[in-house]
């Protein structure tokens, strides 16, 4: 059987590796000999789990959908990570680099985000810490996600606003480590996605992991079986998914769906498909699929939802899609729309734009009435309130 976890190299196939400028090698090198090490020591995994436990909120429910179900044909589970605190999946991931700054004596924090939920969850722990936290977000993000900069600024971290580029995640993503280059020796980039240099995809996404992991024995309890025919996840750069996935990935009979931000459409230039649209190329760090130009420059993404318009994807997910391990949707911004207002509806749950894009797949795929589908609902939607209720009236016909 084929390995889908990244080897030795840091690899994924021909995706993944390390491409960093002279300044960054040795903190990556650090970072990348002593991650396995330190994630595994007794005292770290202790902490770590407590953490989760008592200060997150874990697990997160696995919930039965009856009306969603009713609706599909099938029986249908959302992985409850809106209600983690700070209200999404990026908590997971951000608790555990955290702890691996505090061993690695840094002082400093920088993040990127897009939506805002890895900002607010970077600032979270970096007050719980008592560490100092620099998010950079660009400036139409700071515009539309203005609930979680608020948030990350009551919880005393500094926001930069970026201005270059299409002043979104990558630009966020360019600044972040254009800061990580100055400041090398005293500061940790809590990187919030599988992207990047080795090692951070698998890092990220072995923190996301506890997803997959409760997951299988909430579904053992509930259904008397660990594994679902299906999981579903949406991507953009690719944390929840890959955390969704994890413990599946060398399950065949477990079919992983990926759905990636069509935006406006594929055949428009208003998009963020990377998996569908994107070349081989480097992006922060990693060889992976990535948006471009014939002559390799980035082209902007564009996607309704802030945390999806990002022109590469995790390499991870690059190599899944090409073995055909996953199977990618290119969900539209009307199509996620609809799937949040629907499951508000029939649910009472109000999801993030970006976990919308997942739900929108059962409206693309049949399923059998025996099939058990699980959605990783992997934010609430909170931050998107201004853009749902500018959309009401259009999508009224849902």
């Amino acid at each position: 059987m084929k390995d889908f976890n990244v080897n030795e190299d840091g690899l994924y196939g021909r995706f993944g590796g390390a491409y960093v400028p002279e300044i960054l090698y040795a903190q990556v090198e650090k970072l990348r000999n002593e991650y396995l090490k330190v994630m595994n020591e007794d005292s770290f995994r202790a902490e770590y789990r407590n953490l989760l436990r008592d200060y997150v909120g874990r697990p997160s429910p696995l919930y039965p959908a009856r009306r969603l179900s009713e609706r599909y044909g099938t029986k249908i589970y959302l992985k409850r990570e809106d209600l983690n605190h700070t209200g999404a999946h990026k908590i997971n991931n951000t608790i555990g680099q955290i702890l691996l700054a505090r061993q690695m004596g840094k002082s400093r924090i920088i993040a990127e985000t897009g939506a805002g939920q890895h900002g607010v969850a970077t600032a979270t722990v970096c007050a719980l810490m008592n560490m100092e936290c620099i998010v950079y977000m660009g400036a139409v993000d700071v515009e539309r996600q203005r609930p979680n900069v608020e948030k990350m600024e009551m919880l005393g971290a500094r926001v930069i606003p970026v201005y270059s580029g299409n002043k979104t995640l990558k630009d966020a993503t360019d600044e972040a480590i254009r800061d990580w280059c100055c400041h090398p020796s005293d500061t940790y980039y809590i990187i919030g996605s599988t992207v990047g240099p080795h090692p951070y995809p698998d890092m990220v996404a072995r923190f996301q992991s506890v997803i997959s992991e409760e997951i299988k024995y909430q579904l053992k309890e509930k259904e008397d079986r660990e594994n679902p025919d299906y999981v579903i996840a949406c991507v953009g750069g690719g944390s929840n998914a890959a955390g969704a996935f994890f413990h599946f990935l060398h399950t065949p009979a477990v079919k992983l769906i990926v759905a990636e931000a069509a935006g406006e459409g594929l055949e428009t230039d208003r998009s963020a498909a990377t998996i569908h649209l994107g070349r081989e190329g480097i992006i922060h760090g990693a060889r992976t699929l990535v948006m471009q130009t014939p002559d390799g420059q980035i082209t902007e993404p564009y996607s309704i939802s802030a945390g999806l318009d990002y022109p590469g994807i995790g390499p991870m997910h690059a190599f899944l899609a090409e073995e055909g391990r996953s199977e990618v949707l290119a969900v539209t911004d009307d199509e996620a729309l609809s799937a949040a207002f629907r499951l508000t509806r029939l649910e009472g749950i109000i999801p993030a734009l970006e976990s919308a894009h997942a739900l929108a797949v059962l409206e693309r795929k049949k399923f059998a009435p025996d099939d058990i589908v699980v959605v990783n609902l992997s934010g609430r939607g909170d931050k998107d309130m201004q853009t749902y209720m500018r959309e009401k009236e259009r999508m009224s016909n849902v």
